[in-house]
């Protein structure tokens, strides 16, 4: 089992940063691959950058390249969105999710942490 917890969230004008948080807790964090997804109003919810156990194969949405960098520390039981140059449509509830390699699904979900961007 794994227990994801975020946090960074809050509100930025247009243009600023934010660094979103995921604590993990359970021993088997650095055996999962994390990602982060996030949720509009009235939207779906859409992926955004994923990584794998340890660091590699990383992978982002469109939308995020060159402005946003997922990272992760195993020795903090950790992960991270530094997000960058943000925009007004960059606004959304952002969640932490972990699965186990080859499971093709993400099994653990965090409570999500909601990021606002004002123009």
């Amino acid at each position: 089992q794994v227990q994801l917890v975020e946090s960074g969230g809050g509100l930025v004008q247009a243009g600023g940063s934010l660094r979103l948080s995921c604590a993990a807790s359970g021993r088997t964090f650095s055996n999962t691959i994390v990602a982060w997804f996030r949720q509009a109003p009235g939207k779906e919810r859409d992926f955004v950058a994923g990584i794998g156990r340890t660091g590699g194969s990383i992978t982002y949405a469109d939308s995020v390249k060159g402005r946003f960098t997922i990272s992760r520390d195993n020795a903090k039981n950790t992960a991270y969105l530094q997000m960058n140059s943000l925009k007004p449509e960059d606004t959304a509830v952002y969640y932490c999710a972990a699965t186990i390699p080859g499971r093709g699904t993400y099994d653990y979900w965090g409570q999500g942490t909601q990021v606002t961007v004002s123009s």
